[in-house]
């Protein structure tokens, strides 16, 4: 199990002209000492949105499958208290991080989960570099792999089987690998992610607009949606080894006991989400393809999410994956393809930064127009939405934008202070100062204000 390397998440520059020149305060920003690292403090998780009876399919559908579609005969766990451990280099902030998501599990899940130096740990967390991680395997930015506990064990366990998460039988020693040298938002990210998996399901869906158990990566951190599936599944009437019939047997009354909200809420299933569009979206966006072959098979994940009559965050994304690799060549259509993404997305408006992604796209349009006031009016209500869902890189990018938007407009002292005050917000998730600098110039460079001194 692994988290995907998606290449384009925050770029805006294809849309942005070419600019030499730059503003005194530009020039200034990009070169003094930027200011501290910021952090997210108190999670401001939602409830999940839909009825038990939606929530008992999501879980089983979860808990029963692997990614790859191949069904589980059994539901594995760990029993009794958990214990993890940290080895290898990790990275600054990386523990905070940590303490903040046991924190959470501890509390939202009600998982007993407690950090350990033993070697007998039943979770090893190793951070390792990026380079070590693609050797291991070349598509994923982290991974976790059962009954090992280090990197140089792992091409063993693959060649003898026992790494094969549909061999599991229990849960006992589990093996996490981070990238200590990514930006503190991507190890954070995978933290979340990987951990998730190494405690409760393995599968991932991407007809869940309000978890990270989707490959949309939409979501950076682990939503209330997901503390509720975790709760259920360390849920003391359920057991290791247990059947999806035993399962779904007993998970109505569970649901029913830790969520009573979702008896209240009327059952609204989105449809399965068909393989094929699956398999499009992964050689679209996944490594080993070439830049024609992935527009093909966005074009052709767009085609099935229309023919399947979708009008949810699916379609968003279908549009939205298009938009992105056609937008170096066709300008015009990428754009059509913000838009139709931005509407397909309204419909998963509560549950995520979803148009907040697609207004970063939309923005930077509108900025390299000279439509300030457009860029002002698409941007402004998607911050707090990246706020709330913890994306650093995301809320610093619409920070930067509706800076830029805000000097087209004569507000210079206004853009000037939110300009310092989204570096934080970049560094966290950016990572190095010369990717912070390097966003600035970026986002600068849309200006027709500056492109024109």
């Amino acid at each position: 199990m692994f988290r995907f390397l998606l290449p384009f998440v925050f770029l805006v520059s294809a849309c942005a002209p070419v600019w030499e020149g730059g503003s005194t305060t530009r020039a200034a920003v990009s070169e003094v000492t930027l200011p501290p690292v910021k952090a997210f403090s108190t999670p401001r998780p939602l409830p999940p949105g839909r009825s038990n009876r939606d929530m008992a399919r999501d879980f089983l559908d979860l808990s029963f499958e692997l990614e790859s579609g191949r069904k589980l005969a059994r539901m594995t766990r760990f029993e009794g208290p958990i214990t993890l451990r940290v080895t290898g280099t990790p990275p600054a902030g990386m523990m905070s991080d940590l303490r903040a998501l046991l924190t959470r599990l501890r509390t939202e899940a009600r998982i007993n989960i407690t950090q350990t130096t033993s070697a007998t740990a039943n979770i090893t967390i190793q951070a390792v570099s990026r380079k070590d991680i693609r050797k291991a395997l070349p598509q994923a930015a982290c991974f976790v792999v059962p009954n090992i506990s280090a990197l140089n064990q792992y091409r063993a366990a693959r060649r003898s089987g026992a790494a094969n998460w549909a061999l599991l039988e229990n849960r006992r020693q589990i093996a996490i690998f981070l990238p200590n040298d990514a930006s503190p938002q991507e190890t954070r990210d995978c933290l979340h992610e990987e951990l998730a998996q190494a405690l409760g399901p393995l599968n991932d869906l991407y007809r869940l607009p309000d978890s990270v158990f989707n490959d949309d990566n939409i979501h950076a951190v682990l939503t209330g949606f997901d503390m509720l599936v975790l709760r259920a599944y360390y849920d003391p009437s359920l057991t290791n080894g247990m059947t999806r019939a035993e399962v779904a047997q007993r998970l109505p009354a569970i649901l029913a006991r830790i969520n009573p909200r979702g008896e209240r809420l009327s059952s609204n299933p989105l449809p399965a989400t068909p393989r094929s569009w699956i398999e499009a979206v992964q050689t679209a966006l996944g490594p080993g393809t070439s830049q024609i072959g992935r527009r093909l098979a966005a074009q052709e994940a767009l085609k099935i999410a229309q023919n399947e009559g979708w009008r949810d965050h699916r379609l968003g994304f279908s549009h939205y994956a298009l938009g992105r690799l056609i937008q170096g060549q066709d300008l015009s259509q990428a754009f059509f393809h913000f838009a139709e993404a931005d509407r397909a997305y309204r419909s998963a408006d509560p549950f995520g930064p979803h148009r907040a992604y697609v207004s970063t796209q939309l923005a930077a349009y509108a900025i390299s127009a000279g439509q300030s006031r457009e860029a002002l009016n698409i941007l402004s209500p998607q911050l707090p939405k990246a706020a709330q869902f913890e994306n650093a890189a995301l809320l610093s990018t619409l920070m930067l934008l509706k800076a830029e938007a805000l000097e087209m407009e004569g507000k210079l002292e206004e853009a000037g202070q939110l300009r310092l005050d989204s570096l934080g917000w970049a560094r966290y998730g950016f990572g190095p100062d010369w990717a912070v600098r390097a966003k600035l110039r970026e986002i600068a460079s849309l200006s027709p204000i500056k492109g024109r001194s």
